[in-house]
């Protein structure tokens, strides 16, 4: 008999949930959003938002659901795609649980309302994550620290930048989208120079918007193009670009 039979008598049924690592920017700072379990295990702790896959519905369709169910957001205005796949034995104290993380990204996200199992919904800002002061349930701190990488990877070789920032915007907003996500100071005109030399990352839209003090400051919508080329490069401790 082969080996992997013999230990066939040891395979345990196994659960299927999403969860999400939601992202905006909201007074200058880089938010996640987090729900207040209602139920055990790790009642009262906070968490992703997420849940069990319901038997006839997609991953997607499941992540969008949850996302209304336990935050009342509505999922379609965002920016949503797969991180990763986290099934280590333990993560779930009911049982062998696998996760399907998603991301999900949007501009000014409005205050979340809890619901289902979520006593409540809510903002938190990233620095507590970064920092060890938020702690979460089951292995969420983990997901969201990958997540959070991701996002400043992507930001680098990706126009997805433009999913925190609402339509039209100006080149301010959308640099102060790389300076909150990745705590630099960029300078603005080489900032300006970078963003129109790069083909399809923004499209003018031909009209301006009227600050209360200053010069008249050009809008833009996001372009054709997803891949940056050539990539916009966070600096690295040393001051250089990676």
């Amino acid at each position: 008999m082969d080996d992997w039979l013999k230990d066939s008598d040891e395979v345990e049924a196994s659960w299927l949930t999403v969860d999400l690592a939601i992202f905006t920017v909201r007074d200058g700072q880089l938010m996640v959003l987090l729900v207040e379990r209602g139920l055990e295990p790790f009642l009262g702790k906070p968490a992703m938002p997420g849940g069990y896959v319901q038997k006839n519905e997609t991953l997607r369709d499941g992540a969008l659901r949850e996302l209304a169910e336990e935050a009342g957001i509505d999922g379609s205005r965002l920016h949503l795609e797969q991180l990763g796949t986290y099934a280590d034995p333990g993560r779930d104290p009911r049982g062998r649980v696998v996760t399907v993380a998603y991301l999900a990204l949007g501009p000014d996200l409005p205050d979340p309302v809890g619901g289902t199992d979520a006593e409540r919904a809510f903002w938190a800002p990233v620095a507590g994550l970064e920092d060890g002061t938020l702690h979460l349930a089951f292995d969420h701190r983990e997901i969201l620290t990958e997540a959070l990488e991701e996002v400043r990877r992507k930001l680098e070789y990706t126009a997805v930048a433009t999913a925190f920032c609402e339509e039209p915007f100006t080149l301010t907003e959308l640099r102060t989208v790389y300076q909150v996500i990745w705590g630099q100071n960029l300078d603005p005109s080489n900032f300006r120079r970078k963003v129109l030399s790069t083909t399809g990352f923004v499209q003018s839209t031909g009209d301006q918007r009227l600050p209360p003090t200053g010069r008249p400051a050009a809008l833009y919508r996001r372009g054709q193009a997803w891949l940056l080329s050539p990539p916009l490069l966070r600096a690295t401790t040393s001051g250089r670009r990676d």
